[in-house]
């Protein structure tokens, strides 16, 4: 099926979530390579509530952790996008960019080539002056993909959504504004 995407960059077509993209979506948040950066890997449930929030957040606000399809294969390899992001911290309200790729799309540089088609977007046409990301102090690959695309880092913070992981708590978090 052709599918009709918001935008696309070389590789990449990036698109609002659908209801069938649960199972594949599924196995991606279950896997715990994927997933190790974060508490726990996901429950088909949790998936589903997942898509149903970035469904909504994109009817609110035009955006979301997109769908992230490879173009000449139509294949879901995860998201790539931007989300608001209102949480309690010094640089919060802000629009964050973020990825999750499935393991098969690692090192291909897929997470650098959509979040720099992102930030176009949200520049030019979200109009948005500023971006933000975040991650926790362990993940390299996603701090790497932060630098490649020209955030610069702002510091560390304790994130409230993962206090009750100490694990995961201490997080860094990066910037970019729109030149």
């Amino acid at each position: 099926m052709k599918e009709k995407y918001i935008f696309k960059s070389e590789r990449l077509g990036f698109r609002n979530w659908r209801k069938d993209d649960l199972p594949e979506f599924s196995e991606i948040n279950a896997d715990s390579e994927v997933m190790e950066h974060f508490p726990n890997p996901l429950t088909q449930q949790e998936t589903k509530d997942f898509i149903d929030r970035l469904q909504s957040h994109y009817d609110r606000n035009g955006y979301n952790y997109f769908a992230t399809e490879l173009l000449d294969t139509g294949e879901l390899i995860g998201f790539i996008g931007l989300a608001f992001q209102n949480y309690e911290a010094e640089f919060t309200p802000a629009t964050d960019i973020g990825w999750r790729l499935k393991r098969s799309a690692w090192g291909k540089g897929y997470a650098t080539e959509g979040a720099v088609r992102c930030l176009e977007f949200a520049f030019r046409d979200l109009k948005l002056n500023r971006v933000i990301s975040t991650c926790t102090l362990n993940n390299k690959k996603s701090e790497n993909v932060m630098k490649k695309i020209g955030m610069v880092k702002m510091g560390e913070f304790n994130h409230p959504k993962l206090k009750d992981y100490p694990g995961y708590e201490k997080c860094i978090w990066y910037e970019i504004l729109n030149q």
